[in-house]
Parts: structure tokens; sequence; C-alpha cells
């Protein structure tokens, strides 16, 4: 098998388990939280963000083809996070009249995402 295969394949592997990971963390919030805020969503793109955050200042960008990079942060992290997810509910929280809880979802995400990337990459340094 070509290194090209197993680069798809480690990536395809990543995103299902990290697709799954999302759907079980979102429909936890959902069920301990309720749905009038998208808290799933939420939590999973800021943990997300973490593990991130994490892993760059683990093994920083120079290796981006390394197996460990392609299995968590372009599969893993890439089908546990989800741009598209936060884009919709904050849409449909402003068409649905809710502009304030609508604004806070889009600025807690973008605070707390760079936030918790900045804690995982201090993290991986031991605070140094």
């Amino acid at each position: 098998m070509g290194q090209g295969v197993m680069n798809v394949l480690l990536v395809a592997l990543g995103g299902a388990l990290g697709g799954a990971g999302r759907l079980a963390i979102s429909n936890l919030m959902a069920h301990w939280l309720g749905k009038a805020f998208p808290w799933g969503t939420l939590v999973v793109n800021t943990t997300g963000a973490l593990a991130a955050g994490w892993l760059l200042g683990w093994q920083g960008l120079s290796d981006t083809a390394s197996v460990l990079w392609l299995f968590s942060i372009a599969g893993l992290l890439g089908g546990y996070t989800t741009v598209s997810s936060f884009s919709l509910q904050t849409l449909e929280l402003w068409h649905g009249g809710q502009a304030g809880r609508a604004a806070l979802n889009a600025g807690a995400t973008m605070t707390l995402g760079i936030v918790m990337a900045t804690l995982g990459w201090a993290l991986s340094k031991g605070f140094s």
C-alpha cells in the first residue's frame, strides 16, 4: 500500500472517531443542559482547540505529514470540531430572533477557542 493511501486511511479513521465523539458529546450536553443554546458544539470546539493547542506545542508544525499529525489533527480533531455546526446554529439563533444568544455563541466560541488552544500549547510546554 502506498504512502498516500495510508495517509488517507489515517485521516479517515481519525475523522470517523472524531465525528462519533462529537455526536456523543453534543447529545450529552443537550441532555444535560437542554437545546436552547448549542452547548454541545461549544464544548466540542473548545475542547478540540485545547487538544489542538497541546498537540501543536508538543509536536510543532515541522512535520504535518507525520502519522500522529495526520491521525490526530487532520483526522480526529478535524472530525471532532465543527465550524459548520457552529455557523448553522448561530444563524438559527439569529433568525429565531435570539440575536443576543447568537452573539454570545459567536463570541464565546472565538474567545474560548483561542484561550483553550493557548492553554493546550502551554500545557505541552509545562507552562515554561
